[in-house]
């Protein structure tokens, strides 16, 4: 296939590896290729990476990128990239990395949490006015500040993924409005920066080595230095987009531009962002965040801790035969599951499964939560837990979306993206149980595309990220909702909800337990 130029450069740097995108003005891709990097757990419940060594895997893959697409670098317009939001970077006057930066899903801060959540300070409705999240940056920077006094006293900087990035791309420190709004309680609408909640926090001392720029996502953070653009095989001076956390600007990718409807971000785990036009702040939900995607709009936030994953585990601790199946036939497993699940009536035969295997995000914020399943009896087989699995989880993204109708905000339209989209059973389960059309994209990579649609506005091709989503992304296939099914799934969905409640206590008492006797 034949692209034209100019093209842009979206790079989406995951947990555990970069993946560069080329795509065209249109939105259309050119090539993928990723690289990997580690990820070190030095104690249980810490997660680290190595700045360098996400450095060199982007290197190596925009090189390739370059290589294997046969592109001219001279016609690359702009770069645009999406990090892990909640990975935070500590560095001296010279912005070296003090210490490896602790990623996202780094829970060592849970009793920096817990105390940050007691001060009861007006800016933490932003999380719903309940829990504090451990894996949110003035909870990681409270624990270095005191566990590594020293580190934290060399710090003349700190910021996120993002940032860091930035400044290696540019030579300039800015930061993202949509990280600071997201996880920094930073307010546009408020002038910024609460300094009576860092001084209640005991961080009173922080905002000074935040950036003191803070730009909106697509505005141009700098020009591609000429040492960094000879390492990468690029033009010095092509403009460098401001970026932000990857799952929001897969929101970009998915063209979820305006109120009503939600991007879903499936995987591991599922993440569900809406936008609105007034602040919208209540228990259970995140936000709403000021300006965090488009200026002048509001973003709320829910998400599941355990989806993918738990049908993963599922797969590979209990269905060895249909492994065995699958390979007789030359398939997935997973398509041998499917096709068995769909044999099996909605409701799974009064089988409900709770997915809290690694907690609630939301609406709860409970990381003592576990899972559960019940309802079982002699009747139930592997197709009937499978198909249980996969509508628990999505009883869990409807009790996200009665929360945020509840609060005022109406889903009309779902448009998903990753690994989960590729199950079309999962997604129909999805849309008949919520009652809300499901629509997929055409480039499956929403991050990728998001941060070249940031690109494309750095270079002047477009006059902002919501112009620029609504000429590069492309509808593939719409999921219409049963709405018999819906109606019958309701009776399902009152009974997952109702459980966390009656297992509460039993299960923060099992969790707690299991803590002690592993310390």
């Amino acid at each position: 296939m034949t692209h034209t130029p100019p093209y842009l450069m979206g790079v989406d740097f995951g947990t555990e590896s970069v993946r560069v995108g080329l795509f065209t003005a249109d939105g259309a891709p050119v090539i993928f290729c990723s690289e990997p990097y580690p990820l070190y757990h030095p104690q249980p419940g810490w997660a680290e990476q190595r700045p360098e060594e996400w450095w060199q895997a982007f290197v190596t893959a925009t090189r390739r990128a370059l290589r294997e697409s046969a592109v001219d670098p001279r016609q690359v317009a702009a770069i645009g990239a999406d990090c892990t939001s909640c990975t935070v970077v500590f560095m001296d006057e010279h912005f070296r990395p003090l210490r490896p930066a602790i990623i996202w899903m780094d829970v060592r801060a849970a009793e920096q949490a817990r105390r940050i959540a007691q001060s009861g300070h007006p800016m933490l409705r932003y999380n719903g006015f309940g829990n504090v999240s451990a894996e949110w940056m003035p909870c990681k920077a409270l624990w270095v500040k005191e566990n590594e006094p020293q580190i934290y006293r060399q710090a003349a900087h700190v910021g996120e993924f993002i940032d860091w990035l930035t400044y290696r791309l540019t030579g300039n420190w800015t930061g993202s409005i949509n990280n600071v709004s997201i996880r920094w309680y930073y307010d546009r609408n408020a002038g910024g920066w609460s300094e009576s909640f860092y001084q209640a926090i005991g961080l009173d001392d922080l905002i000074e080595r935040f950036p003191r720029r803070v730009l909106d996502m697509g505005q141009v953070a700098g020009a591609l230095l000429p040492d960094v653009a000879a390492e990468l095989g690029l033009p010095a001076g092509i403009p460098v987009a401001e970026g932000g956390a990857d799952a929001y600007v897969a929101m970009l990718g998915l063209n979820v531009v305006s109120p009503g409807k939600l991007a879903f971000i499936t995987g591991s785990s599922h993440l569900m962002l809406g936008q609105t036009d007034r602040p919208l702040h209540a228990r259970g939900i995140f936000g709403a965040f000021t300006d965090a995607l488009l200026p002048g709009q509001y973003t709320i936030e829910g998400g599941q801790v355990s989806t993918g994953s738990v049908v993963k585990w599922f797969k590979d601790r209990f269905c060895a035969a249909e492994a065995e199946i699958a390979r007789q036939r030359g398939v997935d497993t997973y398509t041998v599951l499917n096709e068995m699940a769909a044999q099996i009536p909605p409701g799974s035969e009064g089988l409900i499964v709770l997915d809290y295997f690694q907690g609630n995000r939301t609406p709860h914020v409970d990381s003592l939560a576990r899972g559960a399943f019940w309802g079982l009896s002699l009747k139930h087989s592997t197709a009937h837990v499978f198909r249980a699995i996969l509508e628990g989880i999505a009883y869990g993204s409807e009790h996200i979306f009665r929360t945020f109708r509840e609060h005022g905000y109406t889903v009309q339209e779902i448009v998903a993206a990753g690994g989960p989209t590729r199950s079309r059973l999962w997604m129909q389960i999805h849309a008949d149980v919520s009652g809300v059309p499901i629509v997929l994209t055409q480039v499956a990579d929403a991050p990728a595309l998001g941060s070249a649609i940031l690109a494309a506005v750095a270079a002047g091709l477009y006059p902002d990220p919501g112009a620029a989503a609504g000429r590069m992304v492309r509808t593939a296939a719409r999921i219409e909702p049963d709405m018999q099914r819906h109606a019958e799934y309701q009776f399902y969905v009152d009974q997952y909800i109702a459980t966390y409640p009656r297992l509460q206590e039993l299960m923060h008492a099992m969790t707690l337990h299991q803590a002690g006797k592993a310390a």
